[in-house]
């Protein structure tokens, strides 16, 4: 194989992944029920062109109370007719190469449910990207979080561990009597 071709070649595999995995995500992946939750939107850019405008509309059930400020960008708060937040649209200049993170804290459903998260970035010239496909092997999958009752694990304890407390507190006691028994006076003969 000619080495220009091996190059090439070594070169796509080290590009595509990364394309790949370069998508807008909402962190954590994984939150409980009636959680107050900090929500962070991590948005990549993929193109040559700077990124313009990031779009994230809030999945229903879910109640945002609070916006970070992040530097460089506008926010613009969406609202239903019952004042409700619904979503927000962030405009500023990302890079090329670059990446930009957007926090909000939110109140989760009490219930367990995967929220989803359609988000729509805008990059210089007009070009538009969803990120709102339920497939999560396509190009443009929508982000999810898991909201759901943590299982709980049973501890273990080892029974060593516990013979060797419960012989450690014995010798503690034993120590302690010792050391606040009354001292016998001397008798002088």
């Amino acid at each position: 194989m000619p080495r220009s071709s091996r190059a090439l070649l070594v070169g796509a595999g080290i590009l595509i992944p990364s394309i790949a995995f370069a998508h807008a995500v909402v962190f954590p992946r994984t939150s409980t029920p009636g959680a107050y939750e900090k929500y962070v939107l991590r948005v990549p850019n993929e193109r040559d062109v700077p990124t313009t405008r990031v779009e994230l509309r809030f999945p229903p059930g879910l109640r945002v109370v609070s916006f970070g400020d992040v530097a460089g960008w506008n926010l613009q708060i969406l609202r239903d007719t019952a004042q409700h937040i619904t979503g927000a649209v962030w405009t500023g200049l990302l890079p090329k190469e670059r990446f930009v993170e957007f926090p909000f804290v939110a109140v989760n459903p009490t219930d367990s449910v995967s929220l989803t998260w359609p988000t729509i970035q805008t990059y210089q010239g007009g070009e538009v990207v969803n990120w709102t496909d339920p497939d999560t092997a396509s190009k443009t999958p929508v982000s999810s979080t898991l909201v759901s009752t943590p299982v709980s694990v049973p501890v273990k304890v080892s029974h060593t561990s516990l013979y060797l407390s419960l012989v450690a507190v014995a010798v503690a006691l034993i120590a302690l009597s010792v050391a606040v028994r009354p001292r016998g006076t001397k008798i002088d003969a």
